[in-house]
């Protein structure tokens, strides 16, 4: 076996202790966002991946889900393991029915190899735009996949910069799937929450089949966590932004944690904190039901019960 790659320089970890939620989430809360690192040594990281992350395996992932009170999980396939899926797969696995998984797929992909993946719980494809994690996403390739996954019944995720959705919103509309964007379509948060940027990707969820993750408050803060006194409510200006999400389109959002947290570099947030912050962006006991429980169980386990 060969040795085992050293984590990119300054990467941070996950929070290893993270506090007790003073949320409580409603039974069958599903997180709809969240990854497996490896471990490297079962699951190798793919060489032209853009960093090495510390492990963030299937176990510790469940023991969040736990701790945080979570009933499920929507794993979604880490770029630093590229195409190739098995370690997502394996954590799908393990989860016995409580997990389903977003899989990264190469266009050459088979039929046989796909309805393996939806056998093993895979409900998605994703597609990721983000240029410092990926070195090209070329169009002719994501509609050959988005071809081939549609009849499954499955849909794709979008990973993109809000700068960046006028060049692309042509081609997402025409994709035939349903569509579901990672964290609000990362909004510049130092702009107004009615300002022509946010406006505009509101307009495309409205004019489209797009559910919508207000998800990682932590990627796109400005203000930042709290000072280590006690308080919960951190995050504060992506709030305004995820609440226009919730209160405009309350049957299409999901939330995630995003954990392990891929390439943070201010600082790695608290689970707990994270979870305490689903309470000011979906206010009312129907918001979050509809939010962490009826979405996201009518998304991806269809037909079954709470």
């Amino acid at each position: 076996m060969s040795a085992l790659s050293p984590k990119s320089p300054n990467w941070l970890d996950w929070y290893a202790n993270p506090s007790e939620p003073t949320l409580r989430l409603p039974p069958g809360t599903v997180d709809t966002h969240c990854h497996v690192f490896g471990p490297q040594a079962e699951f190798p990281f793919a060489p032209e991946r853009k960093y090495t992350p510390c492990d963030g395996g299937k176990d510790e992932l469940f023991a969040l889900r736990d701790h945080l009170g979570i009933a499920r999980n929507v794993i979604v396939q880490a770029t630093c393991h590229g195409a190739d899926n098995s370690a997502m797969v394996d954590a799908v696995r393990a989860a016995d029915g409580r997990a389903r998984g977003i899989a990264t797929v190469r266009p050459d992909i088979g039929a046989a190899e796909l309805l393996e993946l939806d056998a093993a719980g895979v409900r998605g494809v994703r597609f990721n735009f983000v240029r410092r994690l990926v070195d090209t996403s070329p169009e002719d390739d994501l509609r050959t996949i988005a071809r081939k996954v549609a009849p499954l019944g499955w849909h794709i995720v979008l990973y993109f910069e809000s700068a960046d959705l006028p060049e692309l919103e042509d081609f997402f509309a025409e994709l035939p799937t349903p569509l579901v964007v990672d964290h609000m379509g990362r909004p510049d948060v130092t702009q107004p929450v009615d300002g022509p940027e946010f406006t505009r990707f509101l307009r495309f969820v409205d004019a489209n089949d797009v559910w919508v993750k207000v998800s990682c408050p932590e990627r796109l803060s400005v203000s930042g966590p709290p000072a280590l006194n006690g308080e919960r409510h951190a995050y504060t200006d992506v709030v305004p932004f995820a609440r226009r999400v919730v209160e405009e389109f309350p049957d299409r959002v999901l939330w995630g944690t995003d954990w392990p947290h891929p390439n943070l570099t201010a600082h790695m947030p608290d689970d707990g904190l994270l979870v305490d912050h689903v309470a000011h962006i979906a206010v009312t006991d129907e918001q979050r039901h509809k939010l962490l429980v009826a979405n996201p169980m009518g998304l991806y386990w269809p037909g079954e019960d709470f």
